[in-house]
């Protein structure tokens, strides 16, 4: 449900830029042949003649509409260029009009905070920039003012067509102005300055709106369509609101929207106005009532987000009729299409903006056999994101066969699969001045122990809780490295001790040197030879026992039964020291399943030398005195 933000202390510029059939320009660019031409673009589809997503201004004049198939938009203008989106993976790829929309908002960005809403979509706060212009410039005083400006559309500002130009001149450049609407008559000679750039320096036309809020601002965007601009005055906003459809209203065009519509008898949102702030906080409650209330008055303190980046990156599929996924084998065929495109683009983003995704979500839509009326939906599904194609892919089905035996319990058969996608979201900014734990290990060479990796060369990069950045360590244990049981069973004699000590040995140290090839965390680790008779290595982090040595030769902590993590560069005087009973297992639970695997490790009882039980290692049979 929506929620009231506090009001600004002082009256802001805000632009809301929305660029005009951006596909079709795109494909325009691509090929200037198809300029001035009827030109649809259409998915990846060959299901009469693919769906379309975008439509030139020229096939609209025919009747083409978006929601038209190929065959039909033909039928509707037999002379359309149907131009399709380029193909990866079986599906569409985005990624030419992502890099042209980039392309957009690194012009709109000098201007002010930028906030990209979408592929084609960007709000600015003009607030700076438009004070800065009527204090140094103010449009009453200028000789000349810009053109492009004199063609706004101002609301309320009624004019015929052979003097429109020198009206809005006026009203741009009035004296008598109180000081909103000339904020409002700067941002407005700004906004048609970056449109005019956007022109020059990349060919697209983009409409905008500009008022003193986003909300308004994003209402009169499309009201004047391509290329123009529209202002909202002040004076002007109730008059608007007046008559717009509570539908068109951000955030109303849903089950909020239709309750208003079936509870009150609110058709447009000047019909709220008759309601009282208590009333429509008594039905929709304190923050959503007082949200509508304000929204009816054209009232909202949502600012600008100081935002170039997507929030999210998605990647999806629809399977229509006859192609809809119908077992587990071709779901998993398509997740990991998807899932190998997002990895791509989460690892771009990490490389080149240095910032990390922290949640893997599953979306679907699914239907059962014999139901048509079926209400239930298929439920999204979220975990924590683990970098890497592989992973992802994993995790991706573990998240489809949650959410399908929840729509479907253990049944495996009688669905299908329309649409499926999955999204990695909550990205956040690697923080300046993190660095990461192999920072404090020292490694084999005398410029380890200082080494901070570059998360742009480290392609398992995967975040953590706090303002901590996390390396994937492969687990080096997973296929025990024991000596046979004779042996074992040999190590009882003590005159043995030495051979068992170096077989165990040179297995181990085998399956460092092949963690080490691997990348592995284990490379940073010092290993010598006498310190690998002293410390137990556990997955990567050396684990020893810490105090003082007692009369049987046992240190302080194996007397109590307890086991310390220490790591670092000890020559510095830099290390870290754990007791493992200090670990708290309903936290452990909350972590990436590699970092689980590996505190149970620690936390795994170790074997004491008067135990001797089948199955422990050699290590377990001697004292650290007698190593």
């Amino acid at each position: 449900m929506p929620v009231a933000r506090p009001e600004p202390q002082e009256p802001r510029v805000i632009a809301h830029l929305d660029l005009d059939c951006f596909y079709v320009q795109v494909e325009q660019r691509r090929n200037p042949a198809l300029r001035g031409q009827p030109t649809a673009v259409v998915q990846y589809n060959d299901w009469k003649g693919g769906g379309l997503i975008a439509v030139s201004y020229e096939a609209r004049k025919f009747g083409v509409k978006r929601s038209m198939r190929g065959d039909e938009a033909k039928n509707v203008c037999p002379g359309i260029n149907l131009v399709q989106v380029p193909v990866s993976r079986d599906k569409a790829d985005l990624n030419v009009y992502r890099s042209a929309g980039s392309e957009v908002v690194a012009i709109l960005s000098t201007k002010g905070k930028c906030e990209r809403a979408s592929i084609d979509e960007v709000y600015l706060d003009l607030t700076d920039a438009a004070k800065e212009m009527l204090s140094e410039s103010p449009p009453e005083s200028s000789e000349f003012i810009f053109e492009e400006a004199t063609k706004s559309n101002i609301l309320d500002l009624t004019s015929d067509a052979s003097d429109r130009e020198e009206n809005v001149k006026a009203w741009l450049c009035r004296a008598d102005a109180d000081y909103q609407d000339k904020l409002l008559a700067c941002g407005a000679i700004i906004v048609a300055q970056l449109r005019v750039k956007v022109l020059e320096e990349t060919q697209f036309t983009c409409s905008a709106g500009i008022a003193h809020n986003k909300m308004l601002a994003k209402l009169v965007s499309g009201m004047h369509k391509p290329a123009q601009q529209t202002v909202v005055p002040s004076s002007s906003v109730q008059d608007f609101l007046a008559s717009l459809p509570v539908k068109k209203m951000k955030q109303l065009g849903g089950k909020l929207g239709s309750s208003l519509q079936d509870d009150l008898g609110v058709e447009t949102v000047g019909d709220l106005l008759g309601f009282t702030e208590e009333k429509l906080q008594e039905y929709y409650g304190v923050n959503t009532g007082t949200w509508l209330w304000k929204t009816a008055r054209g009232i909202s303190g949502e600012e600008v987000e100081d935002r170039l980046l997507p929030k999210s990156h998605g990647c999806g599929k629809t399977f229509p009729g006859p192609k809809a996924l119908k077992t587990n084998t071709a779901v998993k065929i398509w997740l990991d299409k998807l899932c190998e495109e997002l990895s791509e683009r989460i690892q771009s983003d990490l490389n080149c903006n240095k910032r990390v995704a922290q949640t893997l979500t599953l979306h679907a839509r699914a239907s059962k056999e014999n139901e048509c009326n079926s209400v239930k939906k298929f439920p999204s599904k979220s975990c924590p994101l683990r970098y890497g194609t592989g992973k992802i892919q994993e995790d991706a089905m573990k998240l489809f066969e949650s959410g399908l035996h929840d729509f479907w319990g253990y049944r495996n058969t009688g669905w299908s699969i329309t649409s499926l996608s999955v999204t990695a979201s909550k990205i956040f900014d690697i923080p300046s001045g993190t660095n990461s734990i192999l920072r404090y290990i020292k490694g084999p060479s005398s410029g380890a122990s200082s080494a901070i990796v570059d998360p742009s060369s480290t392609p398992h990069l995967t975040p953590f809780v706090g303002n901590v950045t996390q390396i994937d360590i492969a687990h080096v244990h997973e296929e025990q490295c024991e000596p046979s049981l004779s042996i074992k069973e040999d190590c009882d004699n003590s005159s043995l001790a030495k051979q068992c000590g170096a077989t165990e040995e040179k297995c181990v140290s085998k399956k460092l040197s092949k963690a080490q090839e691997s990348g592995s965390i284990l490379k940073f680790l010092s290993q010598s030879q006498s310190a690998f008779h002293e410390k137990r290595n556990f997955d990567g982090l050396i684990c020893s026992n810490q105090g003082h040595e007692s009369s049987s030769g046992q240190s302080e902590a194996e007397q109590h039964g307890k086991t310390n993590i220490t790591a670092g560069d000890h020559s510095a005087g830099n290390k870290w020291m754990l007791n493992v009973e200090d670990i708290d297992p309903a936290v452990v639970g909350e972590l990436p399943l590699e970092i689980q695997r590996e505190i149970q490790g620690w936390i795994r009882p170790s074997k004491h030398a008067s135990t001797k039980k089948r199955g422990s290692t050699i290590s377990s049979y001697f004292s650290p005195s007698r190593r």
